[in-house]
């Protein structure tokens, strides 16, 4: 089963039009991508979500607002604008209750989704989120964070040569980054504005994993430019019902650097009774 770029969309009571992949059918699982400059639910999934479809499960693989081919309006991009806009998706497919996947910001974003609404989420899949520490510390001891900003601040990512540049920070392996990834998130950068990184607030939420009462699997790569490997203990020492894979050689993107180990850890997770 092969992922496809074209998807579907649907338009949300405030007017805002927002973009997903929908495949397969089952139990809904949502994949919920990070915030990097370009950054769009199929170019971060394509290697995994067709697997999950073919075990049996539906998959929903948006693109949040700013990023794919959702609208990019200029405003304030804060946690609660995405979770605000996911639920309006969710919503709008008739989706009540779900597994939450998420990487780095969609990571953050399904936490606080699960926060607001625990009814909703059966399973939380986290790919180092963000959210674990204040924003400033993000910024001060994260060297991807920091040239990511800075290209991003420019029209450096707006050729394949630069993107290629940033998107190798974000692995362990660059050879990884294909030109099919490096294109896809070239075409959308060119049209994301400023505010996307420069307004975004995530805030610190590690005071509530404790209140998370659904179970937990979490990946995080020794080598990760962008969100600390400490997360992982944070998340360990906090969540109730957590597993967590911390994997060497590994950067940000755990999907794409350990695509088949991730790919049958969380089939398994899903498989597994649930309590």
């Amino acid at each position: 089963m092969k992922a496809s770029a074209q998807g579907r969309a649907v338009t949300l009571p405030n007017g805002m039009r927002l973009h997903y992949q929908d495949m397969g059918s089952g139990e809904p699982v949502v994949f919920i991508h990070g915030s990097g400059p370009g950054a769009s639910g199929h170019s971060n999934f394509k290697g995994n979500y067709p697997a999950f479809a073919a075990a049996g499960h539906r998959c929903i693989v948006p693109d949040l607002p700013g990023y794919g081919a959702s609208d990019k309006p200029r405003v304030e991009y804060r946690l609660a604008f995405f979770v605000e806009a996911l639920t309006g998706l969710l919503d709008a497919l008739d989706i009540g209750r779900c597994v939450l996947i998420g990487n780095s910001l969609g990571g953050a974003i399904a936490v606080q989704l699960a926060l607001d609404q625990p009814q909703r989420v059966s399973r939380l899949v986290l790919m180092a989120p963000g959210g674990l520490m204040d924003k400033q510390e993000y910024y001060q001891r994260m060297p991807g964070i920091q040239r990511m900003a800075a290209a991003f601040a420019t029209d450096e990512l707006h050729d394949a040569s630069g993107m290629r540049r940033l998107l190798g920070l974000q692995v362990f392996d660059p050879s990884l980054i294909s030109d099919e990834t490096v294109n896809e998130r070239v075409a959308v950068v060119r049209e994301q504005p400023r505010e996307v990184l420069s307004t975004m607030q995530v805030p610190n939420l590690t005071a509530r994993l404790a209140e998370l009462s659904c179970p937990i699997l979490g990946f995080w790569g020794v080598n990760d430019q962008f969100c600390p490997a400490s997360g992982a203990q944070t998340l360990m020492e906090h969540c109730r019902q957590i597993r967590l894979l911390l994997l060497s050689e590994c950067g940000h993107w755990v999907m794409v650097e350990y695509r088949q180990l991730f790919n049958r850890q969380c089939l398994e997770f899903l498989a597994e009774p649930r309590a």
